[in-house]
């Protein structure tokens, strides 16, 4: 098969090294890729956006499938242009991809389907969603409504940080995306990220995650797009995933085909566990990142095979096989993350620190006179695997103190909850 991957970050290439170990694979393409996916694919240099150039390359090579990594192609209707030209794909169609790309819709979604989540505004105007927030009180969470690349979610314990939130979003600072606000209640209790491979009419689990979206150590200071990950998740027990099908994720597959708008790709559930059960707190459409990297980490199974059974709409006649072992990845970003990242800076050490069971993923790399060079806000995705958090996250440690970049940084305490959890 000709396989045509599309992104350029860390779960990309986290993607391109898993379907690059399938047998069923011939030539894999990625579009624009980065310097590590270029190890085990040939890099096409395409514009994500432009379509219909897409679709011309996918006949020129012969492409048998287009595996889209990001969100933002999806929600602007690739795979539907794409499946008009005849050509297979992995993810959702323009309106079915609304589940991430519209938070407002979402939630009107779960209070018609019955899909527990939390209470909730949707609002247009300032000072529509000021009036709310008082009556409301605080804490309270504040969420533009469209993609913002993980950016565009405040957790408000005052109502000067709520009015804040709502004033940067009204006042362009996510440009379209917060054109309209979502305000919702704040859930408590433990987050979880629940992933699920779907044709449309069937969802298979596909494993469970946690990631630290604060950039400090103790989960503090500003929300990033995720500074690491680990998988399984304890929290996410066999009666727990159970529980997530059957209120979440089943009715979410048949209001959706109910819609005509049939789910296929992945759907990514981002759960607040609670005393009373798991909540909603968003949907995405494709592999969380840095969530991928450990999930790819773990898979035992050809993940083109599984791409395919999806794409065809067969996953009722598939299954998903794991390996024991925990997955653990840090993210090393760039000095000034999730500011204004400091670019440039030449990184080395990389084929020290990938031994020993530990792959690095590029996630914000370029190369510059041939050395590798930061060129992102998250650069680095150092995952390694063992038989607990605990080992897991030693080994994904000792990786990063191999890699020599002085001007790049960590957490280093991805993965303390399961840590402490293990202890007790």
């Amino acid at each position: 098969m000709n396989v045509l991957l599309l992104g350029s970050g860390g779960r990309e290439h986290a993607l391109a090294w898993k379907i690059a170990a399938s047998p069923l694979l011939t030539t894999l393409y990625a579009a624009p890729g980065n310097p590590g996916i270029a190890q085990v694919a040939e890099l096409a240099a395409l514009d994500v956006a432009d379509h219909g150039a897409i679709a011309g390359f996918c006949r020129e090579k012969g492409i048998d499938l287009v595996v889209v990594g990001p969100e933002a192609p999806l929600v602007a209707g690739l795979a539907d242009d794409l499946r008009a030209a005849g050509i297979r794909v992995f993810g959702p169609s323009k309106a079915a991809a609304q589940l991430e790309g519209s938070k407002g819709f979402t939630k009107d979604f779960c209070a018609e389907f019955g899909i527990p989540t939390a209470a909730y505004g949707r609002f247009d105007t300032l000072a529509a969603a000021k009036v709310y927030v008082e009556k409301v009180g605080a804490p309270i969470v504040v969420k533009a409504d469209g993609l913002a690349a993980g950016k565009g979610v405040t957790v408000a314990t005052t109502l000067d940080e709520a009015f804040s939130a709502l004033e940067a979003c009204f006042d362009g600072t996510f440009g379209g995306a917060g054109a309209e606000v979502v305000v919702e209640e704040m859930l408590v209790g433990e987050e979880a990220s629940f992933f699920c491979l779907c044709d449309g009419t069937t969802a298979l689990p596909f494993g469970t995650a946690q990631d630290h979206k604060r950039v400090g150590e103790g989960d503090t200071g500003p929300n990033t797009g995720g500074m690491g990950a680990y998988s399984p998740a304890p929290v996410m027990t066999p009666d727990m995933v159970e529980h997530t099908m059957r209120e979440i994720v089943e009715p979410t597959m048949r209001g959706m085909a109910a819609r005509g708008m049939p789910f296929s790709g992945v759907l990514f559930a981002g759960l607040m566990i609670a005393a009373d059960g798991p909540k909603l707190i968003e949907y995405n459409v494709r592999f969380g990142d840095p969530e991928c990297q450990v999930l790819m980490m773990r898979l035992k199974d050809d993940l083109l095979v599984l791409l395919n059974a999806a794409a065809d709409g067969q996953l009722a006649h598939t299954s998903v096989r794991w390996r024991d072992e925990t997955a653990l990845t840090v993210v090393m970003a760039a000095n000034g993350y999730p500011g204004t990242p400091e670019k440039g800076s030449v990184i080395r050490g990389l084929d020290e620190a990938a031994r020993d069971g530990v792959e690095v993923f590029h996630a914000g790399t370029a190369l510059n006179a041939g050395a590798l060079v930061a060129n992102g806000g998250r650069v680095l995705n150092v995952t390694a695997t063992g038989a607990s958090v605990a080992e897991a996250q030693k080994k994904a440690y000792d990786a990063v103190d191999r890699i020599d970049w002085p001007q790049g940084f960590c957490r280093r305490d991805i993965g303390w909850r399961a840590v402490e959890r293990e202890r007790r």
